[in-house]
């Protein structure tokens, strides 16, 4: 049997076209980001729930949410989504985790003539060149996050290793943050990227030791850029960088990997989002809320997830009630709206959500079990001068 003939027993979905409004959404469940995964799924839910005032329905038109699972696989990701949008009839799709799995599902978008809100994919490709028009995005892009940790990190004199892995969304961001230190005196020396499974970084971390070794500057600094599982932050700080005079620097993520962080107080960069640093209704509601349910703080996905859940309905209320493909572009291209970080603005050149970002500092907390993102300064829409990569 061919992995294409097994893809019926995969998706976690009816195809009974019932409600008048149906979301699908395509998402790795199962994988090594699982927990991204369940995090942007709660945070969708919630967002619908909050923009409609808990009646899951738009005009008196009910809402049906359809879930397919990806398993972080692009095959299965690209014949989920054309499952979604042919015989479940799903007006918009919301998804995936992986930008890998996001770049096969694009084309299919197009195909269908369907909106995909991507959600949380990080990739600069998926709103850059391999972009069409029916693709929106909520999540931030690598662009966002390089001229975001630029900003933290950057300066004279200032030598830069980076580790990321290798697939999309790592070397996407590392030659989105090589673009984004220029003018800042800053000098990326040397990358280094490893697969996507790698949990052994001896090899890795050498090869950037020694190539920071002969590197004359004030400062020297090796950032990661990582998803999933594997730590490197901590296998790496364990084998003691500050012999060669590097400091760890990374950007922000889930509440699970912050507990590595603790380790380096003082630690600097950009993150999408830290649950107490945002100061608005939306996310005051998103804290409460989820402290409520699930006894614990929203996270890094959650918030991203209800900023795609809020943007559906908002769209369908500018497009007047319509799920029309066109009407809903029409919306959508220059929509403003409230999420969890405040105001989101879709670009009409490429459909990317600007939003703010937040340069921070690692504090140890009393009572928190990881390092906590400090805010040092709030980067909004205006302060950062996001390229567009679709021309």
């Amino acid at each position: 049997m061919t992995k294409l003939a097994t893809l019926a027993g995969l998706m976690l979905c009816t195809t009974a076209a019932s409600a008048d409004i149906r979301i699908a959404h395509v998402y790795g469940k199962t994988g090594a980001l699982e927990a991204y995964a369940e995090q942007s799924h709660i945070g969708l839910m919630l967002g619908l729930e909050y923009a409609t005032d808990g009646t899951m329905e738009i005009d008196g038109e009910p809402i049906e949410v359809l879930e397919f699972d990806t398993q972080l696989d692009p095959a299965i990701g690209r014949a989920a989504l054309a499952e979604a949008y042919g015989d479940a009839d799903a007006h918009i799709a919301v998804g995936p985790v992986s930008s890998g799995v996001a770049l096969a599902m694009l084309p299919v978008a197009e195909e269908y003539e369907r909106i995909l809100i991507v959600e949380p994919a990080v990739a600069d490709s998926i709103t850059g060149e391999n972009w069409n028009r029916y693709i929106f995005r909520t999540g931030r892009n690598s662009s966002q996050d390089a001229i975001s940790n630029a900003v933290a990190l950057g300066g004279e004199d200032v030598a830069i290793a980076t580790l990321a892995q290798d697939y999309a969304f790592g070397r996407d961001g590392v030659a989105a943050f090589r673009e984004a230190l220029d003018g800042t005196g800053a000098e990326i020396v040397h990358e280094e990227y490893v697969p996507t499974d790698t949990t052994d970084f001896t090899a890795a971390a050498e090869r950037i030791f020694q190539a920071m070794e002969g590197v004359e500057a004030e400062d020297k600094k090796l950032f990661i850029i990582w998803a999933g599982g594997g730590n490197p932050m901590s296998a790496i700080n364990a084998m003691d960088p500050s012999r060669f005079d590097v400091e760890i620097a990374t950007g922000g993520n889930i509440l699970a990997a912050l507990t590595a962080y603790k380790e380096l107080p003082g630690l600097e960069g950009a993150t999408y989002y830290y649950y107490e640093i945002p100061q608005n209704p939306v996310n005051d509601w998103l804290v409460e809320q989820h402290f409520d349910r699930y006894d614990s703080p929203p996270d890094f996905f959650t918030a991203g997830g209800m900023a795609a859940g809020i943007a559906v309905v908002e769209a369908i209320r500018e497009a007047g009630g319509a799920v029309d493909t066109e009407a809903l572009i029409e919306a959508m291209e220059g929509m403003e709206w409230e999420t969890p970080k405040g105001t989101m603005r879709f670009r009409p050149e490429d459909h990317q959500a600007l939003q703010s970002m937040y340069h921070f500092t690692t504090e140890v907390q009393e009572g928190k079990d990881y390092g906590v993102p400090v805010l040092v300064r709030e980067l909004g829409i205006d302060d950062m001068d996001i390229p567009v990569r679709n021309q």
